[in-house]
């Protein structure tokens, strides 16, 4: 009896081994071996993306900040040629060149820009020793206020904000050029921005196509794009400017009723302060309720404040959808979010283009989607397999 059995020969006449044979290994079976798995590879790939957004956007900040001073007039003029624009298309179409359009709606803003300025600028001087005094006295209120719930050293505040007011009439233009000089100069900027609006309204619509050519993407697409970010404009204005309106007729009509001094001037703050989003509202509101209070006391300033607060809260919620139309497809969250972002980003051209912007970018996306599914729609279907012929027999 045999102990042992001989190993089978190979091919060659070699025995063969028993061991298992390895596959031979080359750098792509290795790399797959040690490679991250694809969920790790799309978060660091998305986390690059989100880094370089954050570059971009801090250069966007850094570069309107270092040309503001051609920036900003640009982009406000851009903002009331996109509201204007139809008004010259339309006296275009009655046979009025599109230039003398421009001309007329540059000088309606100039006389707009003037009116305002001088309903609002006019009363205040005009009445500077009765606003005084009438400070004096709400400061006398507010200090006893004060003292009375425990708190001491008011008398300097006082004083300080006295001065502050005595000379705010006669310095009421100087410092609002100040403010903007901090910008731009106050000549600059307003003929740099009526410059910039006469030339977009006159060749808005070959600066459009320009724009749509060079955008980097399909021109259909393009031109829906730049529809709707003008679309959006123009709707959020105009819903902007119907607000503005009642909040200003009804703080207007609050203050008159009250018998509040220069009504008429609250009336006409409260409406260009709601250009302002939010921020307007507590401008226009103080305004209000201080005049209020240092002509007819605290009971007519409460009341004061409460229409204020009807005006831009409650009053407001019922008119904005109505104003607006549901045109942005924005919940109002959303409004405020974007806006606040905007504003902390851009300063006030943020916070004011922020909502329309949103909304042209969720009108993009809708229409767009809408124009694949009908394109998908439309294509008509592809040839059917060819069927098999049954054999014979």
């Amino acid at each position: 009896m045999r102990l042992w059995r001989p190993r089978p020969a190979s091919a060659e006449g070699q025995p063969t081994s028993d061991a298992p044979s390895v596959p031979p290994l080359d750098s792509r079976t290795l790399g797959s071996v040690f490679a991250p798995p694809r969920w790790l590879r799309d978060l660091g790939l998305l986390a690059w993306i989100v880094v370089g957004l954050g570059v971009v956007l801090a250069g966007s900040i850094a570069m309107i900040d270092i040309l503001s001073t051609i920036v900003l007039p640009v982009l406000t003029a851009g903002i009331l040629a996109a509201v204007a624009s139809p008004g010259v298309a339309k006296m275009q179409r009655h046979r009025i060149p599109r230039a003398a359009g421009a001309g007329i709606v540059l000088l309606a803003f100039v006389a707009a820009g003037i009116l305002i300025l001088l309903l609002v600028t006019s009363g205040i001087v005009a009445n500077k020793a009765q606003i005084q005094d009438s400070a004096s006295q709400a400061l006398d209120t507010i200090e006893g206020w004060a003292k009375d719930a425990g708190a001491s050293g008011t008398s300097g505040p006082k004083k300080d904000v006295s001065s502050a007011v005595s000379a705010s009439g006669g310095k009421l233009l100087s410092g609002v050029a100040n403010g903007i000089q901090g910008l731009t100069s106050l000549a600059f900027f307003l003929s740099f921005t009526f410059f910039s609006l006469f030339f977009l309204l006159k060749d808005g619509p070959t600066i459009r196509r320009f724009i749509d050519g060079h955008l980097g993407i399909p021109r259909a697409v393009a031109t829906i794009v730049t529809g709707n970010v003008l679309g959006s404009l123009r709707r959020y204005f105009l819903g902007l400017t119907i607000v503005a309106a009642f909040n200003g007729v009804v703080v207007g009509l609050g203050a008159y009723l009250l018998d509040v001094p220069l009504a008429g001037s609250i009336a006409v703050v409260t409406f260009v302060t709601a250009y302002i989003p939010f921020i307007g509202a507590f401008v226009s509101g103080a305004f209000a309720v201080i005049l209020a209070l240092s002509s007819q006391g605290t009971s007519t300033a409460i009341v004061m404040l409460i229409v204020v607060l009807l005006a831009n809260g409650l009053l407001q919620n019922v008119v904005q959808p109505i104003a607006f139309g549901a045109t942005l497809n924005l919940n109002p969250l959303a409004v405020l979010i974007v806006t606040i972002s905007g504003g902390a980003l851009f300063g006030m051209i943020g916070m004011v283009l922020a909502a329309p912007l949103t909304s042209a970018a969720v009108h993009i996306t809708a229409d767009i989607a809408r124009a694949r599914a009908s394109e998908s729609v439309a294509e008509p279907p592809g040839d059917p397999p060819p069927r098999a012929e049954p054999s014979p027999g």
